[in-house]
């Protein structure tokens, strides 16, 4: 039953492998953000928690979607069990460098799995990936904006509350 499954199913072993665990690093990711909006949250930063509460929804809303995908093309999509999440940061400043290098992890393994989908031709799961790979642009340009606003405005004095103000304000105008 299971070859024949296999030869109804429109994406290759290796990219629902690939897949699979894009879907586990989305759920991991959300995690992450949860336990930074619990931080941010028990340090006074209420921006930010909501920031992170956001982005945390961002990458669930992502993590079903390409779980969806799997199933829509005759894969099987599996559940991730997420561990290992960090819960503690040293400073404010840490949790938004860590959510940059989090976003750049992703992007790079969006990557991998378009250079895979190339190299199998599977043109269907490409055209799928380029909204990700839109999507990334955004995600670490405003995570690299939130990490700027520490150089810029400087921790000393109000300078943690006024980041704090201006996190929720970043935007990304994907015209440019």
């Amino acid at each position: 039953m299971k070859d024949l499954m296999r030869s109804k199913s429109l994406i290759s072993e290796d990219i629902e492998s690939q897949l699979n665990q894009q879907i586990k690093k989305e759920a991991h990711s959300a995690s992450l953000y949860l336990a930074m909006a619990s931080w941010c949250d028990q340090n006074g930063f209420d921006n930010s928690a909501d920031y992170f509460f956001k982005q945390s929804e961002e990458e669930r809303q992502h993590q079903l979607k390409i779980f969806k995908y799997v199933l829509d093309m005759g894969g099987n999509a599996i559940s991730p069990e997420v561990t290992n999440i960090q819960t503690d940061f040293h400073s404010f400043r840490e949790v938004f460098e860590e959510a940059l290098e989090q976003e750049i992890a992703i992007t790079q393994s969006f990557k991998n799995i378009a250079a895979k989908c190339l190299k199998e031709q599977d043109f269907v799961t490409m055209e799928f990936l380029n909204w990700f790979l839109k999507e990334q642009r955004e995600e670490e340009y405003k995570a690299r904006r939130a990490v700027e606003l520490f150089d810029v405005i400087g921790e000393e004095g109000i300078g943690r509350w006024e980041i704090d103000k201006h996190v929720t304000e970043i935007t990304y105008d994907s015209e440019n």
